[in-house]
């Protein structure tokens, strides 16, 4: 994945002790994404606003909250959170992602 004519911020995000790290971008038509990388590890996340999460590399397994079925998501995919909401993500090893807050 790749964005042109964007803004980036350059404090990170740092969740976890450091093993879930990302930075914001602004896009030139206003929308604010996230891209980030997570270490090994299982991380509950909440949502405010919903979101779809694209996973460029690596691999992870969510639940959503409310949902007792996980899902494993390889590169390429993505998935998507209500908002007011939540995931558990669980990672293996790395997994890099880019989060679009939808409207």
């Amino acid at each position: 994945m790749q964005f042109e004519n964007v803004t980036a911020l350059a404090e990170a995000n740092i969740y976890f002790d450091g093993k879930v790290v990302s930075h914001t971008i602004l896009t030139a038509e206003g929308d604010k994404k996230t891209l980030g990388v997570i270490l090994g590890g299982k991380f509950h996340f909440d949502t405010v606003a919903a979101e779809r999460m694209d996973i460029p590399s690596g691999s992870c397994v969510v639940t959503l909250d409310g949902e007792t079925e996980s899902k494993t998501y390889e590169a390429g995919s993505y998935f998507e959170v209500g908002a007011n909401s939540g995931f558990t993500i669980d990672v293996a090893d790395t997994c890099q992602y880019v989060c679009s807050y939808l409207k």
